[in-house]
């Protein structure tokens, strides 16, 4: 127990953070409710610094991801903070301090929002703990829950309430799904602790329960990060949520479900050097297909569409499908071109930073209408053009997000998306190669559409009512990004090191696998193993 407390302190530290937002934001003083979002980003930054320094822990199959996660979490979920001030409360507050209504405890939901807020990013630093299947449940339903209440309250309008709807009935159905599926992989190996699973499969082998309990596993979890076929949700809950909770759900959740599958897949491991598939045969086929027909749909809807959330939407389902190669080619020889879990933990960063950025103009632009409270976001592809003229540092910010999202050299894209390629390539999956290179060829079209509209086209003249946000925190994390983009492009060298350290796996022997059944009480088991080849 004393173990298991020494890597929490992150999660403690945002969960003593969380209760006293939640106090701040009941509070009559505008004082004490403003400093709700202070609160959170220092409980933010000390559980990032408490975690990148924390000893090694969590899984032992991936010991290394831990810390390495926790950092990541943090950076991203600071900028995600800043992105998110003032999306809830912001007319009453407006109405308020104008004497036109008095506080009222039962209207603000400022608390609640940031406490939500940091129990998603508790669930998440759980997911990286996480080497046990009741643990894992609990940590992802932990992300997921308080998303669910951020999209109902994140505008007054009624398609957030609709969106935090959809979103909730189908992510009950993903809870359902991937339950069921660890409940198949207790009942295939008698065990919920993830280690001693792979303890049991490097010396039995993979029996069809526990098979069935993989795929469904993946499959459920397949909502998490927006994977076909359970991506149905996506569109329309960021367009239907405010853009600032829409990037988070493109993160958060996202972050969570690839950690679960990273955990989930370690178990019976990826078989390098023994035999001709990198991981069992079932499970490959499963993340072979998901992993083409995400990318594939995703793209391919993204052409379609000129709402900029909705384009974002389909585009995170894409990125999915390219992040699912770096699952499918495992750890190869450790080495960062061809770790395959090295380049999705590396791909997280990219993809965290480079997003923001795309949801930050969203964001940060709206149409001043005169006549209404909750000024409309800037959502339309139109609302871009000569972007880069009237309002500059806006316009570069969503040119310079779309070219990284596109994966073009130099930029932190590129780099993120290549060793995607490498490790798929070592782990001969060239067919699978082959659909991600026409995949970024396909998105290059929507991408490029949204810089010839901010960079070559002229302004419209129907966007004179189109005005930059008066909350100067969201601006600020739109050119933290995307000075991101390019800081971390120079980096890229050392954050590279750290993802290839934190996609270690550490296998076991059949040897080994036998001695550890033994001292963890399952010596008839350990008694019927195979003879070692």
């Amino acid at each position: 127990m004393s173990e298991k407390l020494a890597i929490l302190w992150p999660e403690i530290i945002l969960f003593l953070g969380t209760c006293v937002v939640m106090i701040l934001g009941l509070s009559p003083r505008i004082e004490a409710r403003k400093a709700c979002a202070a609160v959170a980003a220092i409980a933010i930054v000390l559980a990032g610094i408490v975690g990148s320094l924390a000893p090694s822990g969590g899984s032992a199959l991936l010991p290394e991801l831990m810390n390495y996660s926790k950092g990541l979490i943090a950076i991203i979920g600071l900028l995600l903070l800043l992105l998110a001030t003032g999306t809830v409360d912001r007319a009453e507050e407006r109405a308020i301090a104008a004497g036109q209504r008095t506080f009222d405890p039962l209207r603000a939901t400022r608390g609640e929002f940031y406490a939500f807020f940091l129990f998603s990013l508790t669930g998440l630093m759980l997911c990286a703990s996480a080497d046990d299947l009741i643990w894992l449940f609990l940590a992802l339903e932990l992300t997921s829950l308080p998303t669910y209440v951020m999209v109902a309250i994140s505008t007054r309008g009624t398609r957030s309430q609709e969106a935090g709807v959809k979103y909730f009935f189908l992510g009950a159905l993903g809870a359902a799904i991937f339950l069921y599926g660890f409940a198949l992989l207790y009942g295939g190996t008698g065990t919920t602790n993830l280690t001693e699973m792979h303890a049991y499969f490097a010396a039995n082998g993979l029996n069809p329960i526990a098979t069935a309990g993989l795929v469904i596993s993946i499959v459920g979890i397949g909502f998490k990060i927006a994977a076909v076929p359970m991506h149905f949700y996506t569109a329309d809950v960021y367009q239907g949520a405010a853009a600032s909770v829409s990037a988070f759900l493109a993160f958060v959740p996202k972050t969570a479900g690839f950690l679960a599958i990273l955990a989930i897949v370690a178990a019976p491991g990826w078989a390098y050097g023994t035999s001709g598939e990198s991981l069992p045969p079932e499970l490959r086929v499963t993340l072979w297909v998901i992993a083409a027909l995400t990318m594939t749909v995703g793209n391919t809807l993204a052409l379609m569409q000129t709402s900029i959330k909705r384009i974002l939407a389909y585009s995170s389902i894409a990125h999915t499908g390219y992040m699912l190669v770096g699952v499918i080619a495992g750890p190869g020889d450790g080495s960062f071109t061809q770790n395959g879990v090295a380049a999705v933990l590396f791909y997280l960063l990219t993809y965290g930073v480079l997003n923001l950025g795309a949801f930050a103009i969203v964001a940060c632009l709206e149409h001043d209408r005169g006549d209404t409270t909750e000024p409309d976001e800037a959502d339309h592809i139109d609302d871009l053009k000569g972007l880069c003229r009237t309002k500059p540092v806006m316009g570069w910010v969503i040119v310079i997000s779309s070219l990284g999202l596109l994966g073009l050299p130099p930029l932190l894209g590129f780099f993120g998306k290549v060793p995607l390629f490498t490790s798929g390539i070592a782990a001969g999956e060239i067919a699978l190669v082959l659909v991600l290179a026409i995949n970024s060829a396909i998105a290059a079209f929507y991408y490029l559409r949204l810089v010839n509209a901010a960079l070559l086209s002229d302004p419209d003249p129907k966007g004179e009512t189109l005005r930059e946000t008066p909350l100067p925190l969201r601006r600020v994390a739109a050119v933290v990004a995307t000075g991101g983009v390019i800081v971390l492009t120079i980096a890229a060298g050392g954050l590279m090191t750290a993802a290839e350290q934190a996609g270690t796996y550490a296998p076991m022997t059949h040897d080994e696998a036998e001695r550890y059944l033994e001292a963890a009480g399952r010596a008839s088991q350990a008694a019927e193993l195979p003879e070692a080849p």
